[in-house]
């Protein structure tokens, strides 16, 4: 039975592989069970191999490191896999408000942090551990752990970062639901008032599409081609469908106007107001019910790589059939197709036209979901390398001592970013369905978590008996509550943001689903959801950037 023993507790690749996997088993099992109504999900991973290590279980060094650093390489870029879309959205002007308060959220718990390292004696480095646990932010902690290593950073003990993150976690989950109750009180949020000035806002604000059913009154637009409108209005919108004569049809831009016409227009909300003032009213004629089957709508999927290389203007069945395309859904997003758009992999796209058309472009485009679930790993494991050239290339900075490299966790996280958004026009499809990303990154980042729990859980107790756990729980705390609790007043007094949109935003500058999750069981409406996604991606990278920066400029 000695093999048995050794296989647990003598270092070697094999007992590597035990022990990770057991930690990972015990951390995701501990990660379900809730406490006061909040679940740490697979931040337990972390707990467990801390404890482990705490116990004296050790692992093989050279497989901890390649363990950890490839789990943090599969994990960042997946992520870039999976935001790559939203973050170019959110972007866009219509989010560009809700962004800044999320990297003012972002910005001020940077500037607590250097506060704290100019006032007292703890290292950046474990500063900005508390950061990341504070912030309740994994992939912060991780870029910091890599940017320690790749820049060699001196008298610094990578496994005091990771217990900095682990004591300031529990206090952060709780500290954010804390701060929310906190604004309610502070602002003085009447929750019923507070879901009518919602719903009185939520039409004219939303950037969702919506359809109506829009009478032709301008009598200046009679005798002009549809691209008239277009050109007036200067705003993405799509006339899927036109009555004219009696007659439903699905229009091109040369389509000419005639007095009576009734146009079925999609747009986001705010724009079909536009369209009203320059078209005419709203009627009551519904012409997807008046298209009396010669018309049909058809929602496909696009699974033909082929056909993502070409911009929508340049496919010909386009030209040639009475179809249109009225709304292309990307990675939960919605937005109007226009000749220059170019469909992505696992695309969704709602087309309009007669049945033989529509059954055409269908097999055009693929419709295939059989094809998306095989991934096509060549262009990930691609991306994968050129991330870590990219990370690896040196850069010189007038004033540092050495040069800086974005790291494993930068390069990898801006390839995907990039060709998740761009990849198709180059070829290297980097589509994975929403399960293969998540199991990709999640097999990832409870690589990294066990591995560092593992090599770090030895100095647990010396934290504590030489009291600077403690400092770093008050540290913690800070950074977690003043941020949230100054945009928070901000955006309701100067942006007159609702109460909802503000959790929602709080939330997602913080990366954080428990936080979300409290917001949407108080509000009983989806509007958290909606500005949490809004700002996640962007709140995502810049916690990763601002953790590497912290490291690289103050180290």
């Amino acid at each position: 039975m000695n093999w048995f023993f050794q296989l647990f507790n003598q270092p070697s690749v094999a007992q590597s592989i035990v022990v990770c996997c057991l930690v990972i088993a015990i951390g995701m099992a501990m990660g379900k069970v809730k406490m006061f109504g909040i679940s740490f999900g697979i931040t337990w991973v972390l707990f467990a191999g801390l404890i482990f290590s705490y116990c004296g279980v050790t692992i093989d060094q050279q497989t901890e490191s390649f363990a950890k650093d490839f789990g943090l390489i599969l994990f960042v870029y997946a992520i870039g896999l999976q935001l790559g879309p939203g973050f170019f959205a959110s972007l866009k002007k219509t989010a560009l408000g809700n962004n800044m308060l999320a990297a003012a959220v972002i910005v001020l718990g940077v500037c607590i942090t250097i506060i704290f390292f100019f006032a007292g004696k703890t290292g950046i480095p474990v500063l900005t551990g508390v950061l990341s646990g504070a912030v309740t932010n994994t992939p912060s902690l991780a870029a910091a752990q890599a940017a320690v290593k790749d820049l060699h950073v001196a008298n610094t003990d990578p496994s005091y970062i990771t217990l900095a993150y682990a004591v300031a976690y529990p206090f952060a989950v709780s500290g954010i639901i804390v701060s929310f109750i906190l604004l309610k009180k502070i602002l003085g949020i009447d929750i019923e008032k507070e879901k009518e000035i919602l719903r009185k806002l939520h039409y004219a604000q939303s950037g969702h599409l919506a359809s109506v059913n829009i009478q032709l009154e301008n009598r200046q637009l009679l005798g002009k081609p549809i691209r008239r409108i277009f050109e007036l209005l200067n705003e993405p919108v799509i006339i899927s469908r036109l009555l004219q004569n009696g007659t439903v049809i699905t229009p091109n831009p040369d389509t000419m106007l005639t007095e009576g016409d009734v146009l079925l227009v999609v747009a986001p909300k705010k724009t079909l107001e536009k369209m009203k003032m320059l078209v005419g009213a709203e009627t009551d004629v519904n012409l997807k019910a008046a298209a009396s089957g010669s018309l049909v709508s058809g929602k496909i999927v696009v699974t033909k790589s082929s056909i993502t290389h070409k911009r929508i203007g340049d496919i010909e069945l386009l030209h040639h059939a009475p179809i249109t395309i009225t709304r292309i859904k990307r990675s939960g997003i919605e937005m109007i197709a226009h000749g220059n758009s170019f469909l992505q992999l696992g695309d969704t796209i709602t087309v309009v036209g007669n049945e033989n058309s529509v059954h055409q472009f269908t097999e055009a485009v693929g419709n295939s979901l059989k094809r998306l679930e095989v991934p096509d790993l060549a262009p990930i494991f691609l991306g994968i390398v050129l991330g870590v050239i990219l990370g690896s290339i040196p850069f010189h900075i007038p004033g540092m001592p050495a040069a800086v490299k974005i790291g494993i966790a930068g390069g990898p996280l801006i390839v995907a970013l990039v060709l998740s958004r761009f990849g198709n026009h180059i070829y290297l499809n980097n589509y994975t369905t929403n399960s293969a990303n998540l199991i990709l990154r999640e097999v990832g980042i409870a690589l990294f978590l066990a591995c560092v729990g593992l090599g770090s859980g030895h100095h647990l107790s010396e934290a504590f008996t030489s009291g600077v756990g403690y400092s770093w729980i008050g540290m913690g705390v800070c950074i977690t509550m003043i941020p949230l609790l100054i945009i928070g007043i901000v955006a309701k007094k100067l942006f007159r943001k609702t109460y909802f949109e503000i959790c929602g935003l709080l939330a997602g500058s913080y990366t954080d689903p428990p936080a979300l999750a409290f917001a949407l069981k108080m509000a009983g409406n989806d509007i958290p959801s909606t500005t949490y996604a809004t700002v996640y991606p962007l709140s995502m990278i810049l916690r990763i950037l601002f953790a590497q920066l912290l490291i690289l400029f103050f180290s």
